[in-house]
């Protein structure tokens, strides 16, 4: 019925539309890269939505997505990563990870999980990386739950409601290299749970309020991890007392050498405590990373502990309670003669005292960027008395509120054995015309240090410099180690001049004003292997398009992109890459290809003008319209009084005599006589010759030509005769009289006297007889034909 077409018709265009509504959705809630990477982040999904079967990476975090079930993956067997951060995950079908067999990345930390099966991951032989952190699982094992995960190299799991930890498979993982674990809450450990086939690299354990509350299961834990080659890392712990240290002993007795602490708060007391319980052990790396560390600095009670292998001490971010009230390092002396390597990272540092200096003897590294270091401490700071420093190779004070050059050159010079000094983002506006250095020197930054001016201060010792982020425009200075040099971020117009680095390999000059670079630039580089160039103000000239495109790749390896180099004039390519630039010849040689086109032109019409001048074609064209303008006269019917001539007489110049003595008085002086027109006695003064022959021509019965091997080789008898025979042709009539001076032979006459050619084989014509006797003959007959009809 029309009803029922109605809503077959009415339903299919619904579903239509919601087809295309959830086309759209997928296509504005994922973004898919052309390395097959989907984006599907924070997009308030609450389903794995429809991606590119052949993706390689999906990213779902920060959605509402609560299960998977068993086909909703089944399509995208290419995938290597899959990211499931923050969902809202509750329930993962057995089989949903069946098809990504190819699968080595799964994030599936922060969900709802309140169980983890083994079977999720039997077909996934190739993943590398699994994080199950922050799921409310309470309990990990006895299932071998990781036993199928033979590749895997990085595991992140637990959360704070874990509570019972057993054997779970990780004995059988060979290829660990990271492992994190959250156990804040941890209630029941069984050993051998977190020892994994061999040494993992790091483990990074997250136990909280554990080490104070329950010493016991933590030593249980640090006795599954510790080993030589582990990187312990402790994060988000407390320890305040004497027995929330306890649990190192199994650290010491498991050959720890590398200990870490992050995001923690300890005292004084508990540090020390910690030094005495790992007295005599093989640590050679102490860290503190984001610590709070309370106290006065009393470390008086360790002081005869052993640390002989303690060479590397990294302090980051560390907040001391009553910093003007800590003591002196002094007290940390028994350490500090072994340190090799000390790093103290924004860490409030404004001075290492005097005293405390010629314990820094055996110290090779020294590392005190983002602290409050200044001119007037620096110099106790650096002090090199009594064997101080004196095998520091690497100093790095950059971030401070360094002003002085000219005195850090000066201090620097003591430290006989430096070889890399970053001074980076001091505030040094100026430097010295000259300084003193170490003479082993060969690493020195100066970036972001206000520079606006380059002096021969910085020492020619150097392999490597670095003065990015400043103001300078012009380099001058010589440097014949020099083999790497960063100038980002200045005010260079121009490549330095390469004669002044004889063994120079890599130049970075990004973020400058260069306008653009040739083939002599770089030659003057000796030994120059790589160039970073980009985010330049280049001007894509024909000679620089052509040679970055063709031959820059002869002379150095760019290795920031070339499509990072892009046009800033001419404005019509403005952010063209400068190997997308396509010039046409003219663009490229303007200059050369106007003067050879006003060459052409000048040619052209010099040709034109020779060719008129010697073709008289001015003089034809100006008789042609003069025929023109005749042609639209009428053809017959002519007024007897414009018709002022019997006959216009075309003669040769050479002809002359025999026309004016023989001819014109014949004519003139008959009875009745002939009214003749002669172009030396009748045409107009003044007047443009053509137009005087068109005029005579036109006011004359008839046109008299006098043929001769003269009249053929006159080109003003070619212009009567072609304007007599347009008449003959116009009007039909009988207008022309051919007078035969002298024989002519018709193959003697030039092609140009077509018009004589075709005149002569259609009438007749009167020869001028040699023998008198006939002469009269000849006259008759010329009257007769010069008669005007009746």
């Amino acid at each position: 019925t029309p009803v029922m077409r109605l809503l077959r018709t009415e339903g299919s265009i619904i579903i239509f539309i919601l087809i295309l509504a959830q086309g759209f959705h997928y296509s504005r809630t994922c973004d898919c890269d052309q390395q097959y990477f989907c984006n599907c982040s924070s997009n308030h999904l609450q389903q794995v939505p429809k991606v590119p079967a052949n993706a390689l990476g999906l990213d779902l975090s920060f959605n509402q997505i609560e299960s998977i079930d068993m086909n909703d993956l089944s399509p995208y067997s290419e995938l290597k990563t899959l990211n499931l951060h923050k969902n809202k995950l509750k329930f993962i079908h057995k089989e949903a990870f069946k098809s990504q067999h190819k699968l080595e990345v799964l994030d599936l930390s922060l969900n709802n999980l309140k169980n983890l099966s083994s079977s999720w991951f039997h077909e996934l032989n190739s993943l590398q990386h699994l994080n199950l952190v922050g799921n409310p699982y309470t309990t990990l094992g006895p299932a071998p739950i990781f036993q199928s995960l033979l590749n895997l190299r990085t595991l992140r799991f637990g959360s704070p409601s874990l509570r019972e930890v057993y054997k779970n498979g990780l004995d059988g993982l060979t290829h660990l290299d990271e492992m994190t674990f959250v156990g804040s809450n941890l209630r029941l450990y069984e050993n051998g749970s977190l020892k994994a086939a061999r040494p993992i690299g790091l483990v990074s354990l997250s136990l909280q309020n554990l080490f104070q509350n329950d010493p016991e299961l933590v030593s249980k834990v640090l006795q599954d991890v510790s080993h030589p080659e582990t990187l312990l890392i402790i994060k988000d712990v407390t320890l305040i007392t004497n027995t929330s240290t306890e649990p190192f002993k199994a650290a010491r007795e498991g050959g720890t050498k590398s200990l870490s602490f992050q995001k923690s708060t300890t005292t004084d007391e508990a540090m020390t405590s910690l030094l005495m319980v790992m007295d005599g052990s093989s640590l050679s790396y102490i860290g503190l990373e984001d610590v709070h560390l309370i106290g006065h600095g009393w470390w008086q009670k360790a002081s005869y502990t052993h640390y002989e292998n303690l060479h590397t001490a990294y302090i980051r971010n560390l907040d001391i309670q009553g910093f003007f009230g800590f003591s002196s390092m002094m007290q940390l002396g028994f350490l500090l003669v072994h340190l090799h390597k000390v790093s103290v990272i924004n860490g409030t540092v404004f001075v290492i005292p005097q005293q405390t200096t010629p314990l820094l003897k055996n110290l090779e590294y020294l590392d005190l960027s983002q602290n409050l270091l200044s001119d007037l401490t620096i110099e106790p700071t650096l002090y090199t008395g009594f064997g101080a420093y004196q095998n520091l190779n690497t100093l790095n004070v950059s971030q401070n509120v360094l002003k002085s050059l000219g005195l850090i050159s000066r201090l620097a010079t003591n430290l006989k054995s430096l070889t890399y000094l970053d001074l980076s983002h001091n505030s040094f506006v100026s430097m010295p015309e000259n300084c003193s250095w170490p003479a082993t020197l060969r690493f020195l930054n100066l970036s972001s240090t206000k520079l606006r001016k380059m002096t021969p201060c910085l020492p020619s010792s150097l392999t490597a410099l670095d003065l990015s982020e400043n103001d300078l425009m012009v380099f001058h200075q010589r440097f014949p180690q020099l083999t790497t040099l960063i100038l980002t971020g200045n005010r260079f117009m121009k490549l330095p001049q390469g004669e002044l680095f004889p063994r120079l390999q890599t130049l970075l000059i990004q973020r400058n004003a260069l306008r653009m670079f040739n083939g002599s630039d770089l030659r003057r580089f000796e030994t120059l292997q790589y160039l970073e160039a980009s985010n330049n103000n280049f001007v894509c000239s024909c000679e620089f398009v052509s040679f970055f495109r063709q031959d820059v790749d002869h002379f150095i390896t760019i290795r920031d992109g070339r499509r990072n180099y892009v046009c800033d004039t001419p404005f019509t390519l403005r952010g063209d890459a400068v190997d997308s630039v396509r010039l046409s010849v003219f663009e490229c040689y303007m200059i050369p290809a106007v003067l050879v086109l006003c060459s052409v032109i000048i040619i052209v019409l010099g040709l034109i003008v020779v060719t008129c001048y010697k073709f008289h074609i001015i003089w034809y064209l100006q008789m042609t319209k003069a025929w023109i303008q005749a042609k639209r006269k009428p053809a017959v019917g002519r007024l007897a009084e414009e018709l002022r001539y019997d006959a216009f007489v075309s003669y040769s110049q050479h002809d002359a005599e025999w026309v004016e003595e023989i001819l014109v008085p014949e004519l003139e002086s008959a009875h009745p006589p002939f009214a003749l027109c002669l172009h030396k006695r009748d045409f107009q003064p003044g007047r443009w010759i053509v137009d005087n022959i068109i005029d005579s021509i036109e006011k004359s019965h008839r046109t008299l030509f006098v043929l001769s091997e003269h009249f053929v080789t006159s080109e003003w008898c070619r212009y009567e005769l072609d304007f007599s025979h347009f008449r003959i042709v116009d009007e039909h009539n009988d207008s022309a009289v051919l007078v035969l001076l002298e024989p002519i032979k018709k193959e003697t006459i030039p092609k140009r006297f077509c018009k004589l050619r075709k005149i002569m084989n259609s009438r007749t014509y009167l020869e001028w007889p040699e023998d008198e006797e006939k002469r009269s003959e000849f006259w008759s007959n010329l009257r007769a034909a010069l008669q005007r009809d009746e």
